[in-house]
């Protein structure tokens, strides 16, 4: 009997793998979250696509977690981190300060289009994740990373180039 129990859990755990394995194509990718204040965060974004064509966004940052409820607000904006006024394109679910991460299925932009994953391939953008969403901390960026066509190393980052972002989402 207990062989028959090992053998349903092993089914079990490989129908569980091969089902995420399914929701997922083979394309995907990750920029650089560069930290971006005195704040001690850094991190990863990772991009991948989903077989209905959506795009998966996951945000992982390194730094100081917290069991105290608290959330850090995200967005993708258009345009190079150090573009001025750079609108938000997506407002992303905010990151947990638990476990230091988020994940949101891109859906439509706010100037109306979609953004597949080809299309996020040489998308204008970038990524800021805000220390809140209103009032003075919201001007603090805790980090920030280019994604798309624009340059996303560490050379290339400058922290006195990060602009401050339109706190305005259209509807």
């Amino acid at each position: 009997m207990k062989i028959s129990y090992r053998l349903l859990f092993l089914i079990a755990f490989i129908s569980a793998c091969q089902s995420e394995r399914d929701d997922y194509t083979a394309n995907s990718v990750t920029y650089n979250l560069f930290q971006s204040s005195e704040y001690g965060y850094s991190g990863v974004a990772t991009a991948r696509e989903l077989r209905n064509g959506d795009v998966e966004l996951t945000l992982k940052l390194t730094g100081p977690s917290s069991s105290d409820p608290y959330f850090f607000p995200a967005h993708l904006h258009f345009g190079s981190y150090d573009k001025p006024d750079a609108e938000i394109a997506f407002l992303l679910n905010p990151i947990d300060i638990t476990t230091l991460e988020s994940k949101t299925i891109l859906g439509k932009l706010s100037d109306g289009s979609d953004l597949t994953f080809s299309e996020l391939r040489i998308f204008d953008g970038h990524l800021k994740i805000h220390l809140a969403d209103e009032g003075p901390d919201y001007s603090v960026i805790l980090v920030t990373g280019n994604v798309g066509i624009n340059e996303n190393s560490i050379e290339s980052f400058s922290n006195e180039k990060v602009s401050l972002c339109i706190p305005n989402y259209p509807n």
